[in-house]
């Protein structure tokens, strides 16, 4: 059988191809990804933590490893299932690996204070142990509610809280980067610009990805011959990185594990907002696989992510794993099943061997920027290119709490590094900080910058950009009844600081941002009054039927007093919308076309498939005030079956 094949073979002799031309392209860049990820890691490990390097290159990494590659092994087994199942050769493999995000709130809001606190690194790690352990479990109950959240939201909403993740925190940092050094990050964005969009192919088939490393190395290596130092590379680098050579494997820490019990009111805190937000980024990225083409079951994920965290937790393993951003970007580039189990062997020997800190004096971060900026140009392209045009609109709303988010972080940032330069040189004592910190947000209005607009809007930014953008989703079809469903359910998670907030709690008894909270619930009683005061009209619901009708025939007969056609008579011809399940008409779903007026009646017919063996009948159903008269609205109303 020909490993070239996309299209469907005989399920029961299909036998996967395991690697694939493809798959030295996606194994490239997503390794990179990878790579880049344990040196910012390994950094915030050794300069923002101070722990020692015994810790890191001989307890954390190498449990990191273990927990990696069990990841990447297993969706690489799990696409080998669907590909076999199926009888498809194109299926790629989940991306996976240590989630982002978390990996700088455990820093910064776990680990850090409990180390500046006590003065000892080993309790910070051991409350990051226990934070994990209790993520682990969150994602693995999760993962059986996780898929009836998926059954009821919106695809324009799960991709667009995703899109608004992609062009913030994963294609910003990056963009930034290639124009601080434009002479590398440029160049190998060119590089992989024309391969990955352009279909250019390089010498002998070398991947895009190999090639922009390959260039971006010379260029800055060779920068060091005219003094200029491009990429911030030195020889002296590279012979202080080989001190961390060695081998380590994982060995088990329970009691560390259990020894940061002591902490658990303040893991908790944000343990469970955090536990959630995994869920609802692993239902988005499942939910990106599939509109790419590969469908994945939801609960086989997230238990996985939270057994595989579990497992490196009480290996020693502070980070939690999860399933990434970007698996139509790998599928774009002919990554399969091969690359995932390839990049967890990459990360066990890097881990295991202490390797990393030489290819971070090697390789320019620059050159793998380009890499991480074309996976979140795809991720946000997604969020357009598969939802229906008319939930554009809803998908922007969507991005903006992210947007807020990072706008925020920017501004924190930016005066934390302010305040500690002014105590370092001593133009500020240490009992001042808070209060010059209090005074400069507190100016910020007044040069046009909204800090509690951002700080309310971005809190919990992907849950609330997927409440927003459901109930933009619903809106746009005037679903009323479930765009205030949404509406409610943002009102309870803002009520509990999910949302809008900085922490969880009920903030004296009125909630974490009661007047954002009271917002969302007249939301919902205004979308509950408008799905009750609607015109009636009659919904129609087709299953599993291919239908298109000729609205100018249908309204001659109509108007004429005949009533309206049955759907056997050449008036009408049927062929189903083809639009995705949720937020939209599912394809069993007849679209409105025009004004429709006819006297009252009781509509049963038949209706004429394109394939017989699915046909079935189709009633009218009334909604309103129990009014009667049928079609006596303006519009044919849009309605999901």
């Amino acid at each position: 059988m020909s490993t070239s094949m996309t299209g469907t073979a005989g399920k029961s002799e299909f036998k996967p191809v395991l690697w694939t031309p493809g798959d030295w392209n996606a194994f490239f860049g997503f390794g990179t990804n990878i790579l880049v990820n344990m040196l910012v890691l390994t950094g915030l490990l050794r300069f923002v933590l101070k722990m020692p390097d015994s810790l890191v290159f001989g307890r954390i990494l190498p449990a990191l490893g273990l927990m990696m590659c069990l990841s990447t092994f297993y969706y690489a087994w799990l696409a080998y299932r669907l590909a076999q199942k199926t009888g498809r050769s194109d299926v790629c493999a989940l991306p996976s690996g240590v989630s982002v995000p978390h990996m700088f709130i455990v820093t910064f809001v776990i680990m850090l204070p409990i180390t500046i606190k006590t003065g000892d690194p080993l309790k910070g790690w051991s409350a990051g142990l226990v934070w994990v352990f209790f993520q682990s479990f969150i994602l693995m109950i999760g993962g059986f509610i996780a898929p009836y959240i998926r059954k009821i939201t919106p695809r324009a909403a799960l991709l667009g809280t995703l899109a608004g993740v992609s062009v913030t925190f994963i294609s910003m940092r990056p963009a930034l980067e290639m124009y601080m050094t434009p002479q590398i990050g440029l160049v190998c964005f060119a590089i992989i610009l024309v391969s990955w969009f352009g279909g250019v192919k390089y010498p002998k088939g070398i991947p895009a990805g190999l090639v922009a490393i390959a260039v971006g190395m010379v260029i800055a290596w060779g920068s060091n011959l005219f003094g200029l130092g491009l990429g911030g590379l030195s020889v002296k680098g590279v012979g202080d990185a080989f001190a961390s050579f060695g081998f380590s494997v994982p060995i088990p820490a329970f009691g560390q594990v259990f020894s940061g019990f002591e902490f658990l009111g303040i893991i908790l805190v944000t343990a469970i907002p955090f536990g959630i937000y995994d869920l609802v980024e692993a239902m988005d990225n499942v939910e990106s696989a599939e509109a790419a083409g590969d469908e994945y079951p939801t609960t086989r994920v997230l238990t996985a992510d939270g057994a595989v965290s579990l497992i490196g937790c009480l290996m020693g393993n502070p980070f939690i794993n999860a399933v990434y951003i970007g698996h139509p970007g790998w599928k774009a580039m002919g990554g399969r099943i091969g690359y995932s189990a390839a990049t967890g062997i990459m990360v066990v020997v890097l881990s295991w061997f202490g390797i990393i800190s030489v290819l971070l004096a090697l390789v320019p971060v620059v050159a793998i920027s380009p890499i991480l900026l074309y996976i979140g140009m795809l991720i946000g392209a997604q969020a357009f290119q598969t939802t229906p045009v008319k939930h554009a609109p809803a998908i922007v709303l969507a991005l903006t709490p992210h947007l807020a988010a990072w706008a925020k972080l920017q501004i924190d940032t930016m005066l934390g590094a302010t305040l500690d330069a002014a105590q370092a040189v001593g133009a500020l004592a240490p009992d001042k900080v808070g209060a010059v910190k209090t005074a400069a947000i507190a100016s910020l209005p007044q040069q046009g910058v909204l800090y509690h607009g951002l700080e309310v809007m971005g809190g919990g930014s992907i849950l609330a950009g997927l409440v927003l953008g459901a109930i933009g989703v619903f809106v746009i079809e005037r679903d009323f009844v479930k765009a205030s469903a949404f509406a409610l359910s943002g009102a309870v998670l803002t009520y509990f600081g999910f949302m809008h907030g900085e922490a969880v709690g009920v903030g004296g008894g009125l909630g974490v941002t009661p007047g954002v909270a009271l917002a969302y619930a007249v939301v919902r009683l205004d979308s509950t009054r408008s799905a009750n005061t609607a015109p009636a009209v009659f919904r129609f619901r087709i299953r599993r039927c291919r239908m298109r009708c000729r609205p100018n025939e249908i309204r001659k007969t109509a108007e004429s007093g005949a009533g309206l056609p049955t759907p056997d008579s050449s008036a009408v011809r049927c062929q189903a919308a083809t639009s995705h399940s949720r937020g939209e008409p599912r394809s069993s779903t007849l679209r409105p076309f025009g004004v429709m007026t006819a006297p009252p009646s009781v509509i049963s017919a038949s209706c004429s498939a394109t394939r017989p063996s699915t046909t079935e009948r189709f009633k009218p159903r009334r909604s309103g005030a129990g009014r009667r008269s049928a079609f006596s609205a303006s519009h044919w109303s849009t309605v999901r079956s």
